[in-house]
């Protein structure tokens, strides 16, 4: 009897074709994405495994992050990252040659392909049909040495997207309506995978920002399919043999699903503190405004530019309100430069800034204590702006234009009809000389650049046969790695040194934890659900590995950081039972015998012993997992494979 193949959907498709080690399993990558802010550790992780050249066929490093330089520290980065470039065979894109996500996407993105970014919303890439990851440093190193990127084969969600989008109704409203119904754990363990006559009819730049803040749900990626909107977009960035049509089959079938009815869909904003905290717009209607930030990380591209200027045009910005506007890259400079929208902004009033990460990373433009701020960015996580006690919303281009001439957050709606806008960018001038591409002389006779911040990350150690110390502090829900690794400008400038990042650790909760951690000798972190949710930055894992962490025992985990735990050799534990997280309280003795033994052994339970009680933890981790604890860390495991 011939065999009928199943019929598979689009995740399934990319997955199978990329599966090189099913024991893992491990996929094989074709583009590797890293940016500057988390790419030093990344490097200098790639170096020490020895090897002469990149082992997949494109990698790029782009500086994006780390550029206002306001000392030395930020350009021994960029020197350190184009010299490592020249020497192992990556392209280098320079500072303002635009934000990673958006070049790459331009670029070099593949209909198909596999991309693992140091980057969480490397998913962007989502939007041409690609598999798009974001992951932390190291494990972006293990895949540039050729060994693959390991990942469990997701749940699939399939997303139904019907009829089309209102007036003044944007893809920004797609995602912030998943928010909603998912809020920032419903994705987690997830793929989405969006379908329908409402996904056709949306360009790629709108499926961009939904590919983008996908993350933002706790999910892996999402992705559309690779059509006719690809194709003409591929061609216009003068990339048409990169195209191959790709979609999921008819039939096909998802763990989950999902359907948006596009035409009943209304502008939404998310209030403070969290992307997962969204409301319509018009329940906050009349909140007083003081700053209004189009663009940078999300919502940078031609088209959600266009319509803003297209707002602002003949009108001028409240006098209350400070706007700001970063294009995604200098190809949308350029198109906005030549179609009039550069003028419209800048004569309404509003800053026109480069095209970097910039105030969406707290690098700049950091608003006031308590004052609204209203962003068409894709995180306001708690302090993320650069100020403790900030007050950011997050909304569509629409949403912020119609927020900006009124002083108060408005619902566009109420502006009448939309202005006349030609989403469609003029043909951009197609400039790639701020990409630098590797030479095929004799790169290892290039000298590899380091400056006095770029420090080799803490030495890892195997799991030891029992874990001893005190609970070194107690954290909730929610809490992101922007809280153990800092934003801003001060911050990012450290982390290509991971004994001064670690200072900043827990600030915003507690300034005496780094002190402690050291004079304590380490100890254990406690937290809630979704612990080290948002930034891939591996350096959420450096700095208690340098502290002596050698355990966090949370509720749940983001998906990313407990990777990157695992890489540093620290032990991810959740409680047995929820309830038991109330009786952790900082300074208590805790001891967990038995713990090497266990790992090897493949036990999924350990006993911390504590005052007053027994505390049961779950150890759940794969075969892989274990090993790579038991040597030491994702390194060490990796360089006795290649050895």
């Amino acid at each position: 009897m011939i065999s009928v193949p199943q019929p598979r959907n689009l995740t399934q498709k990319i997955f199978d074709d990329h599966l090189f080690r099913r024991e893992e399993p491990s996929l094989s990558v074709d583009q590797v994405l890293i940016e500057d802010a988390t790419g030093t550790m990344t490097c200098l992780q790639f170096e020490e495994l020895g090897l002469d050249r990149v082992a997949v066929p494109l990698a790029v490093i782009y500086v994006d992050h780390n550029v206002i330089a306001v000392d030395s520290r930020n350009m021994e980065d960029h020197l350190y990252l184009q010299s490592f470039a020249a020497r192992y065979g990556c392209h280098y894109s320079r500072p303002g040659n635009g934000i990673s996500h958006y070049v790459h996407l331009e670029r070099f993105g593949r209909p198909g392909a596999v991309l693992v970014g140091a980057d969480s919303h490397t998913t962007m890439g989502g939007a041409l049909g690609m598999l798009a990851i974001g992951a932390g440093g190291l494990e972006v190193a293990v895949a540039m040495a050729g060994e693959g990127f390991v990942l469990d084969p997701p749940q699939v969600v399939g997303v139904g997207l019907r009829g089309a989008l209102a007036p003044w109704v944007q893809a920004k409203d797609v995602i912030l309506e998943l928010l909603r119904r998912r809020g920032v754990r419903g994705g987690l363990g997830r793929v989405f995978e969006f379908y329908g006559e409402g996904a056709a009819a949306l360009s790629v730049m709108e499926r961009a920002t939904i590919c983008n803040m996908i993350v933002e749900t706790g999910a892996t990626t999402a992705l559309f399919p690779s059509d006719e909107r690809v194709r003409s977009w591929l061609e216009m960035q003068g990339r048409s043999e990169d195209f191959s049509p790709i979609e999921a089959d008819e039939g096909c079938s998802y763990a989950e699903q999902e359907v948006v009815d596009l035409p009943a869909l209304e502008p939404l904003i998310a209030v403070p503190h969290s992307p997962g905290n969204v409301v319509p717009v018009t329940e906050v209607t009349g909140t007083p405004v003081v700053q209004v930030c189009v663009g940078s990380s999300v919502n940078s591209a031609y088209e959600d530019l266009g319509i803003v200027g297209a707002v602002l045009r003949g009108r001028g910005v409240h006098p209350d309100v400070q706007m700001t506007v970063t294009p995604g890259s200098r190809q949308v400079l350029d198109s906005i430069a030549r179609s009039g929208v550069y003028h419209d902004l800048v004569a309404a009033g509003a800053r026109m800034l480069e095209p970097v990460c910039g105030p969406c990373i707290g690098a700049g433009q950091a608003p006031p204590v308590g004052r609204a701020s209203v962003r068409t960015f894709n995180r306001n996580f708690p302090g993320r702006s650069g100020t403790p006690g900030d007050e950011v919303y997050l909304c569509s281009p629409a949403t912020a234009a119609a927020t900006a001439l009124a002083g108060e957050i408005t619902d566009p709606r109420y502006l009448g009809g939309p202005p006349a806008f030609s989403p469609s960018a003029p043909n951009p001038e197609i400039d790639d000389l701020q990409v630098v591409r590797p030479s095929p002389d004799d790169s290892r006779r290039v000298e590899v650049v380091r400056g006095p911040n770029v420090v080799p990350p803490p030495e890892t150690r195997p799991v030891p046969a029992e874990l001893e110390g005190r609970v070194l502090i107690v954290v909730g829900d929610d809490v992101s790695t922007g809280d153990m690794a800092p934003d801003g400008v001060l911050g990012m400038c450290l982390w290509g040194n991971i004994p001064e990042c670690a200072r900043h650790m827990f600030r915003r909760f507690d300034p005496g934890f780094h002190d402690r951690a050291l004079a304590w000798g380490g100890g254990f972190i406690v937290g809630g659900h979704n612990y080290g949710q948002g930034s891939s930055r591996e350096q959420a894992a450096l700095s208690p590995l340098h502290l002596g962490v050698r355990a966090v025992v949370a509720k749940s985990w983001a998906r990313i950081h407990r990777a990157n735990l695992i890489a540093q050799g620290l032990l991810p534990l959740t409680f047995e039972r929820e309830d038991d997280y109330a009786s952790a309280r900082e300074g208590d003795e805790w001891s967990i015998e038995g713990v090497r033994d266990a790992v090897g052994a493949g036990a999924t339970r350990l006993v911390a012993r504590c005052p007053g009680n027994d505390l049961e933890l779950r150890m759940d981790l794969s075969p892989r997992e274990r090993d790579i604890l038991l040597v030491g860390g994702l390194l060490r495991f990796v360089k006795q494979r290649l050895e």
